[in-house]
């Protein structure tokens, strides 16, 4: 179904995050799967909108979020669309297909004492693992940096003399991120220890490596926030993505401005950025109700 040069359109010139791409390859495989199983289709010429659609319902019934599966009509949309372009298709069966409504889901976030607590009480280590360790869960709470955007980082984007850094997103659009000074020191003890485990070794430009000195990958990320994290929460959610969420709600709760928030998150529309705005009301509503005359429930209730 051409998904070699599908792929190597999404990487090379949509420039997808790997993250992404593990994404939809699977999701492309899981339709092309049920495609072949359920009707013996087997050319993407043969796909009609009623396919599509008892697929969206199979997955449905097997519990599927509608986030998910909205991802996966996503790709499905890029998949067909690409086709029809190179002349693969004669019509994109998804421009009949319409998508299940999400519910409008808060962002689940870390409370600011307890964020305060995993740094202050939980013990890293001063060794490479440990400074490493502490490096990236300041980071993705300090600058709200996605997961595959920290992986990312290269030694040249840490500008020391400036108090910032420089992160490519989605899109790969560039942004740059102000860090505090307590972060630029535990950056610069960090790259002591880096170069003592890369002495001898090949070298290469990314900030933060594995133990064997190797590029970081997702999964080991994850790893470490949900460890770390659990020291501090009992949240259902413990992954890297709630320390972002968790950055954007602090700065919201304190005052931050949301087009200043929307920027340093990387959002390409404020719609986005919106969401963190609920906690910051649900905040206010409960000072109100505490603090102004009118708003106190009668006392003896």
């Amino acid at each position: 179904m051409q998904q070699d040069r599908f792929f190597q359109y999404l990487q090379y010139e949509k420039r997808y995050s790997p993250h992404t791409l593990t994404a939809y390859r699977t999701d492309l495989g899981q339709f092309v799967a049920y495609l072949n199983d359920i009707y013996q289709i087997k050319k993407p010429s043969e796909v009609a909108p009623v396919h599509i659609r008892s697929w969206i319902v199979d997955l449905l019934g097997k519990k599927n979020s509608t986030r998910s599966i909205n991802r996966k009509l996503s790709c499905l949309k890029t998949y067909f669309k690409f086709l029809r372009k190179h002349g693969e298709i004669k019509q994109n069966p998804m421009s009949k297909v319409t998508a299940p409504k999400m519910g409008k889901r808060l962002p689940v976030f870390v409370n600011e004492n307890n964020m305060e607590l995993l740094f202050d009480s939980v013990d890293f280590g001063e060794g490479f693992s440990g400074l490493r360790n502490r490096l990236i869960m300041e980071l993705l709470y300090c600058t709200g940096i996605r997961r595959s955007e920290l992986i990312s980082l290269r030694l040249e984007d840490v500008d020391f003399a400036n108090y910032r850094i420089k992160v490519l997103g989605k899109g790969n659009k560039e942004r740059l991120i102000p860090i505090a000074r307590h972060l630029v020191l535990l950056i610069e003890r960090y790259l002591d220890q880096r170069q003592r485990l890369m002495a001898g070794k090949e070298a290469h430009p990314w900030l933060l490596v594995t133990d064997k000195g190797k590029m970081l990958y997702p999964g080991l990320v994850y790893k470490l926030a949900k460890k770390y994290l659990s020291a501090v929460t009992t949240l259902e959610q413990r992954s890297p993505h709630v320390l972002r969420h968790t950055f954007a709600t602090h700065l919201s709760n304190n005052g931050a401005d949301l087009n200043a928030i929307k920027e340093l998150l990387g959002h390409s529309s404020l719609a986005a950025t919106q969401i963190y705005m609920h906690n910051s009301i649900e905040k206010l509503r409960k000072v109100y109700t505490q603090a102004h005359p009118k708003a106190k429930p009668p006392s003896g209730s």
